[in-house]
């Protein structure tokens, strides 16, 4: 393989990307578009979650029960109703997306037997909202009932000693305030990467045909080695840029803590570029139309990458048979890279085994792309 010849092919690639303003776009643009799209559109998280309530004794007891899921950041009091048929019609129009009914004898339950219940009316269309929605309601039961528990001890037995309490105390390592943003982002980029890489090079071979210039290239001394490593190197730049964009976006302004080396995301960002690149050109390869290739190279990349590397949704919790199919996803082990490097500081010792996977992927994706090119124009 000859420099020269390989540097002629980049510098030809090149030319073509600059003349091309899809290219231009999609190279520049998209890592913006798609990072503003994901990282304020993706979120688990519910916050200021709008609920209405039916008071039905209305003293002082319910209404500091009231007072504490307003005082909460997770919901928002938005309308007061004195019947159940207006907190049905506010459900069923979705202006709340949970109703709490006080019962009429909620303090005088509360003061015999320090026990009671309110009912809590969810509406289960959003499944996840609603799970969220019910356990920060019975977090807000809960430490209103600490508090009521502790003020009738001290009025009632302030000499008394309480029995021993048996209570967990829970910390959240890397993720302290349970941010779903923190763990969405650093997956967000593994997708726009291998969109973006597939995407563009699945174009490469396939404009040739297109414009009519294979005839040219095969005539050429260029070996297929060569007009492989000429053609990806452009992008391969070209990627690394856009990786230290999206990077630099999820850090400085999602404020996702980012605990580790930037060598390492270097390492990992530099195989899987190499990964996605491949599977672009070998793409390209086999399909001559540049529509074509494009939508095989988004059918390949994007779906396995959003469902199945762990990105949207956890591993762990998938069927075993699906859990095993995620270790031939090759994004899987990049989302890995990217989560541990970002919010645990890991370093390469602790992610040898990813980096591992996607430098064999890597090693058989450019042995596949390389030997499938041929200089004929069959």
């Amino acid at each position: 393989m000859k420099l020269r010849r390989v540097r002629a092919v980049a510098r030809k690639e090149l030319l073509q990307i600059v003349r091309d303003p899809r290219s231009l776009v999609m190279a520049l643009l998209m890592p913006f578009l798609q990072m503003a799209l994901l990282g304020y559109g993706m979120s688990l998280d519910v916050k200021h979650l709008p609920i209405c309530v039916f008071d039905r004794e209305g003293s002082q007891t319910s209404q500091a029960l009231l007072k504490r899921f307003q005082a909460s950041i997770y919901f928002e009091i938005v309308a007061v109703f004195a019947s159940y048929d207006a907190v049905k019609d506010a459900i069923d129009r979705g202006t709340c997306k949970m109703a709490i009914i006080v019962p009429n004898d909620f303090s005088q339950h509360l003061a015999d037997s320090h026990a009671t219940s309110v009912q809590a009316i969810l509406d289960g269309t959003d499944e996840n909202t609603a799970t969220l929605a019910a356990g920060y309601a019975q977090a807000v039961l809960s430490g209103f009932q600490t508090d009521v528990a502790f003020r009738w001890n001290a009025l009632h037995a302030p000499t008394a000693r309480e029995p021993g309490h048996l209570a967990v105390q829970s910390r959240v390592w890397f993720n302290e305030d349970l941010e779903s943003r923190n763990f969405i982002i650093p997956g967000a980029v593994a997708l726009i990467m291998a969109l973006i890489g597939a995407q563009l090079t699945s174009l490469t071979i396939a404009r040739e045909w297109e414009r009519g210039t294979m005839e040219l290239l095969v005539s050429t001394p260029v070996t297929p080695m060569e007009l492989m490593v000429g053609k990806l190197m452009p992008y391969f730049i070209i990627g690394l840029v856009d990786a230290g964009l999206c990077l630099a976006i999820a850090a400085l302004w999602f404020d996702v803590p980012f605990r580790g080396a930037t060598s390492t995301l270097f390492v990992a960002t530099s195989l899987f570029l190499l990964v996605v690149l491949g599977i672009g050109y070998l793409i390209s390869v086999g399909i001559k139309s540049q529509i074509g290739a494009s939508q095989i190279a988004l059918l390949v990349t994007m779906l396995p990458t959003t469902i199945l590397s762990g990105m949207s949704f956890p591993i762990d919790q998938m069927p075993a048979a699906i859990q095993g199919l995620t270790y031939a996803i090759f994004a899987r082990y990049y989302v890995t890279i990217l989560k541990a490097v970002f919010l645990k500081g890991a370093g390469v010792a602790e992610l040898a085994i990813p980096l591992a996977a996607l430098g064999v992927w890597a090693c058989v994706i450019a042995a596949l792309a390389a030997r499938a090119f041929r200089k004929t124009i069959d």
